[in-house]
């Protein structure tokens, strides 16, 4: 069985992060995109998920008022198919509730059924599409929200 660890994000895990970022999404957030989060934005609050140490996963969301705004989530394509997105999806739900946050929104590709059906088996329900919201391919999002 393997061993990992969800935890709150630092700043010494924002290279390890930047790499699955690259891994994952065709127009990935810049390691300077990530230190600004972690040091200049007092709504953002990011996890990780270590496999045996190394971190194979992270996710994000920012806390506006009584609202959680799920930013991103992801795991190394190899890595893919082992629970690591549920625990992330688990730790970012119980996080917010810890501050008090009981809804929860999130955009996420239209043609990414998977992620929906994740989103969909912790009480997220698909509320609308943004069209064109992906600026690499204009491709529409659907909002999903738990409330």
């Amino acid at each position: 069985m393997v061993k990992f660890n969800l935890r709150r994000m630092g700043n010494e895990d924002i290279d390890a992060v930047v790499e699955v970022e690259k891994k994952c999404f065709k127009d990935p957030w810049s390691k300077e995109s990530f230190k600004n989060e972690m040091n200049n934005n007092p709504l953002a609050r990011y996890v990780v998920v270590e496999e045996e140490g190394e971190i194979v996963g992270y996710g994000g969301v920012w806390i506006i008022v009584d609202e959680g705004h799920i930013t991103n989530i992801a795991v190394y394509p190899d890595k893919r198919r082992r629970g690591y997105a549920k625990e992330i999806v688990k730790g970012l739900i119980d996080l917010a509730c810890k501050e008090d946050v009981y809804n929860m929104t999130l955009e996420v590709r239209k043609s990414n059924v998977d992620a929906q059906d994740l989103y969909e088996k912790y009480g997220f329900e698909n509320c609308g599409i943004r069209p064109k919201y992906y600026e690499d391919n204009g491709e529409d999002a659907v909002i999903m929200w738990k409330r």
